[in-house]
């Protein structure tokens, strides 16, 4: 049987995935891409059609489960009828930071995911706004439903503050590195523990 995680699409996103992390959304042409899949011109036509597409497939391809592995999290934290401010908070973060994890490629997303926030592509915001601006949505009602006291803009300035910081774990940007013998799964479990009771304390803050 054929392994999906090597068929021609795969191979196309994974190289796009890589460079795109390395040189940017500019920076790294279809040639190149099309270079390190060892596919042909056409074959990136065929199955996206565009630079454009193929960048939000690159994103599709991770964030579609990352989203719905939050959500999930989330529905779980919620279910008891007694939802606490550090669960839901675990719920958003401790799944992106697994995804910084994933060997499959995860660190060079990270670094894509980064690029996101830093490269003024309005194209590309739109597209994540409208496909995954729903699950921030689900997450500000639940913290809503926690911080009943926080009006909207405030709770939304918070979230985007917390949104950054997560960003920056997941990039591994920080001073404090991985001790050595210490597994890179305790060091993320530790980075979420600290970022989670950090981002509690900022959204609690009166």
């Amino acid at each position: 049987m054929n392994d999906p995680r090597f068929s021609t699409k795969q191979r196309i996103l994974g190289a796009a995935e890589d460079l795109f992390a390395r040189r940017g959304f500019a920076g790294a042409s279809l040639r190149q891409v099309t270079t390190a899949a060892k596919v042909n011109l056409a074959a990136v036509n065929y199955h996206f059609g565009s630079k454009d597409r193929l960048i939000e497939e690159v994103f599709r391809r991770r964030l579609d489960e990352l989203n719905a592995r939050r959500l999930a999290a989330l529905k779980g934290a919620m279910a008891g009828g007694n939802p606490q401010l550090a669960e839901v908070l675990a719920a958003f973060i401790k799944p992106a930071l697994d995804l910084s994890l994933d060997r499959e490629g995860g660190s060079a997303f990270v670094r894509v995911l980064a690029r996101a926030y830093a490269e003024h592509n309005e194209r590309l915001r739109r597209f994540l706004s409208d496909n995954y601006g729903h699950v921030l949505r689900e997450f500000a009602a639940a913290f809503a439903r926690l911080l009943p006291r926080l009006d909207k803009e405030e709770l939304y300035w918070r979230l985007d503050i917390v949104a950054g910081a997560l960003t920056y774990a997941m990039a591994d940007f920080g001073v404090i590195k991985r001790r050595s013998g210490q597994s890179e799964r305790d060091f993320r479990e530790r980075a979420a523990e600290h970022l989670i009771r950090f981002a509690a304390a900022g959204l609690k803050e009166e």
